[in-house]
């Protein structure tokens, strides 16, 4: 019924509506994601799209968060170890398997969940679901190959860290919660690294991956029954545990990680982030919205001039001057908390004022947003939303994901439904509750001499609202 009423208002609509209305109906015509539950508490979940290839993996709730100061840098340390051979195929064996089928395998970890896909074609779906598992049990962890992966984590490390971004936010995590495994980094360490054994890894398994706390999920021409009659066949030695993991919520602390250099022509690379919310939580959708109200700019780049958007703090910080480079909101959620806030570059001259007008400019949300701003910033998450979806892993991405998140997946209709329900008082009441005059943390890295310490920010932007 719903989709028809779209539909008849489809022709009379501009480009920019219908276009959007066309994104609407696509997520009520949106395919049924089949989830089945196996003996062992394994999930298997699976949405039907009409590809030729399918994307299938391993999504794990176990990640760097769920690590110790010892034995930081285990998760990561396995991703890079199960593509080293198993009981069944060698290194060599496992390549040549998966070039002959022309597929693709992958892995990823972060703090919370780690992740294990293949990309295939539909008729070699029973071996994608093989190679995982072989690799995700049966991995051999053989001493020469743990050895020599120490170097080349190791060097994948030394990337990282002229990766200006990924360090300011690793850096940001280590001073909103450094009582927490959620202040580590993935990577681990140096001297974690130098000293991972096979005891470390095979004890990581032992403990983190577990049936219930796995999603098998697939995406492409995909027959359900099929996928969770070879999931129960060839994932069988993955035992359940007793339901109890100790997870303590994080304390989110208001403080500053400064790095101060001097390079001649470098500029300054900061991050303030506010206490966010969980996955979970009632304001997570909101807090979306917030992060498209605010957008992103960077200098001499965007089909609309700086000073003719309509996002009034992409205009004011177009007026700071050529100094100002580039900002860009984040929302990241976590089980039980979250970080909001923003990332931006300047020279050092317009530092202090750059930080100012930005702190102000989330700060005055909660009083000044407009229903224009709301409904650009509903508006621009859709697009995001409906873009987000556009391969056979992007699917799977999101069913694996969600199911380890929410305990289910959300249909797009009922995403929709709910953002359409916020509005500009929703939005200034998650502002003035989450982010007016609220403890932040600040990292920074670069030519830092007129930055202001924290407390003097913070009580600029406090005397700015007067």
């Amino acid at each position: 019924m719903l989709s028809r009423l779209l539909k008849s208002r489809l022709p009379k609509c501009n480009g920019r509506r219908m276009s959007s209305l066309q994104g609407e109906l696509a997520a009520y015509q949106q395919p049924p994601t089949k989830v089945t539950r196996l003996p062992s508490g394994m999930r298997v979940a699976s949405q039907y799209t009409p590809d030729e290839t399918v994307t299938v993996g391993v999504w794990i709730d176990a990640g760097s968060r769920f690590e110790t100061k010892e034995n930081n840098g285990t998760a990561h340390f396995l991703e890079h170890m199960a593509f080293k051979g198993t009981k069944k195929r060698n290194r060599i064996q496992l390549e040549q398997e998966i070039e002959n089928m022309g597929g693709h395998l992958n892995a990823y970890t972060s703090r919370e969940q780690t992740v294990y896909y293949a990309k295939c074609f539909k008729s070699d779906l029973r071996n994608g679901v093989d190679i995982l598992a072989d690799i995700l049990q049966h991995s051999t962890l053989d001493q020469g190959h743990l050895d020599f992966e120490r170097g080349v984590i190791l060097r994948e490390m030394e990337e990282v860290e002229k990766t200006t971004e990924e360090v300011i936010f690793d850096r940001l995590h280590l001073t909103a919660f450094h009582d927490s495994p959620l202040g580590y980094t993935i990577l681990g360490p140096v001297e974690n690294i130098q000293s991972i054994t096979q005891e470390h890894l095979r004890e990581y398994v032992k403990e983190n991956y577990l049936a219930e706390r796995i999603v098998v999920a697939a995406a492409g021409p995909v027959d359900h029954a099929e996928l969770v009659r070879n999931s129960e066949e060839l994932f069988s030695h993955f035992r359940s545990g007793d339901g109890k993991r100790k997870e303590e919520k994080p304390a989110f602390y208001g403080a500053e990680l400064l790095y101060r250099s001097q390079e001649e022509g470098s500029l300054a690379h900061f991050a303030v982030g506010y206490e966010g919310v969980p996955w979970t939580h009632p304001d997570s959708l909101t807090f979306m919205v917030i992060q498209s109200i605010i957008g992103n700019y960077k200098k001499n780049e965007g089909l609309v001039p700086a000073k003719l958007s309509s996002n009034r703090l992409t205009n004011s910080v177009a007026n700071l001057g050529p100094g100002a480079e580039s900002f860009s909101a984040f929302n990241t959620c976590y089980k039980d908390t979250g970080l909001f806030g923003f990332y931006g570059e300047s020279d050092e001259a317009t530092l202090d004022g750059y930080l100012d007008e930005l702190l102000f400019a989330v700060s005055n949300l909660a009083f000044s947003v407009t229903e224009e701003e709301v409904e650009r910033g509903k508006r621009q998450l859709k697009t995001t939303l409906f873009g987000s979806l556009d391969s056979t892993t992007a699917i799977a991405e999101d069913i694996g994901r969600q199911l380890l998140v929410y305990g289910r997946r959300i249909p797009l209709a009922e995403l929709l439904l709910r953002l359409d329900a916020i509005n500009i008082e929703e939005v200034k009441r998650v502002a003035r509750e989450r982010l007016f005059d609220k403890d932040v943390a600040v990292t920074a890295l670069g030519p830092l001499s007129r930055m202001p310490p924290l407390v003097e920010l913070r009580r600029r932007t406090a005397a700015r609202r007067l």
